[in-house]
């Protein structure tokens, strides 16, 4: 089991550890909903520096993204992040990503910590054109600094104006007495803020320093299970539940990042699932009485037939009630549509919604 850089701080914070893709990660803190509200209301920050992160460089380096990647990196420019796929060869999904461009021929990508390993292989595996690769996951950590106060709380830590950093932008500059950071605007929760990536011999001063600055703004450490329910209230996706090796990406809704103006790997058969129709999709639901829904429950008709399964569920800390994503036959795909779930002995009646569940 892996530890980030940080894991004895969290410790000594009195957080729960749990063991997640392979890494000992800080569960919770003081409770999954005090520390979901936090981010919702004030400002919160996590460790999350088991992501992955590999390098890309050289003249090539462009050419082998778009090959592996299904949206189209080519209209990023210096300073711009995109969202992204790597699509396989079967339909599914190798794991999405965060595709960040320096320049030219420098590109970051930020892959999931339980799929480091398959995703360099899947990386290496198609860099026929010889772009040079580094993977940086073991040498850096990643700190979320997630809610409404985080441009006016950490702008003390920083020369550079960080309300003028766009979504899905970023900056390399000083951040909390570190000469050179990367300050990107993107985050898993909804609820504003940056994703502060430097190396696991700074981690430690920068997390002390922004606890420091966030302190009058009520920030607190958060830990997975709420970084979980924030995200779903929003409706992101979440590898191995929502999106899998087994999953088409355009029955997922990602769609809007399958680009067919370029080829890809496997670009042709999502076209050809394009043109023909969806027969399934991944829809938002709310349930209607008492309940929780999980992962792996089955949904069904008005008539207690299967008709799918719930991919995430849980209690919204922000809406008080059952919430979940799950597969159903497009008929059942319209917001509006009258769907249940089977929870343990009963079939708890649900509402097809329109995302995201939590509207500011």
């Amino acid at each position: 089991m892996k530890n980030t850089a940080l894991s004895h701080l969290h410790v000594a914070l009195g957080a729960k550890m749990v063991p997640f893709a392979g890494y000992n990660m800080p569960v919770q803190y003081e409770g999954v909903n005090i520390e979901h509200e936090t981010v919702r209301n004030h400002l919160g920050v996590f460790d999350v520096s088991h992501m992955g992160e590999f390098l890309i460089t050289g003249k090539n380096a462009l050419s082998l993204i778009q090959k592996v990647c299904s949206n189209d990196a080519s209209k990023l420019i210096d300073g711009k992040a995109q969202y992204s796929y790597f699509p396989n060869e079967n339909g599914g999904i190798v794991d999405d990503l965060i595709v960040y461009r320096f320049n030219e021929e420098k590109y970051l990508l930020v892959v999931n910590a339980s799929n480091i390993d398959k995703d360099w292989d899947w990386i290496n595996k198609h860099n026929t054109m010889g772009a040079e690769l580094r993977n940086l996951s073991d040498d850096y950590s990643l700190l979320a600094i997630q809610g409404p106060k985080a441009v006016e709380a950490m702008q003390s830590l920083s020369s550079v104006d960080l309300k003028s950093i766009p979504f899905y932008s970023f900056k390399v500059a000083d951040f909390a007495g570190v000469e050179y950071v990367i300050i990107s605007a993107t985050g898993y929760t909804g609820s504003g803020g940056f994703e502060i990536y430097c190396k696991n011999s700074e981690v430690e001063q920068v997390w002390n320093k922004v606890l420091e600055a966030g302190a009058d703004f009520g920030i607190k450490p958060v830990g997975l299970a709420a970084r979980d329910t924030l995200r779903l209230e929003m409706g992101y996706c979440l590898y191995g539940n929502d999106i899998t090796e087994n999953t088409s990406p355009l029955e997922a809704g990602l769609g809007w990042v399958t680009k067919f103006t370029k080829d890809f790997i496997n670009s042709e058969a999502l076209k050809k699932q394009k043109e023909d129709g969806i027969k399934q999709k991944l829809v938002a639901f709310e349930i209607n009485e008492r309940g929780i829904p999980r992962q792996d429950y089955e949904i069904v008709d008005n008539k207690g037939t299967k008709i799918g399964f719930v991919t995430s569920g849980t209690m919204s800390p922000s809406l008080n009630k059952g919430i979940g994503l799950g597969y159903v036959p497009i008929a059942y795909s319209e917001p509006g549509s009258e769907i249940a779930v089977q929870i343990r002995k009963n079939v708890v009646p649900a509402t097809v919604v329109k995302l995201p569940f939590y509207k500011k």
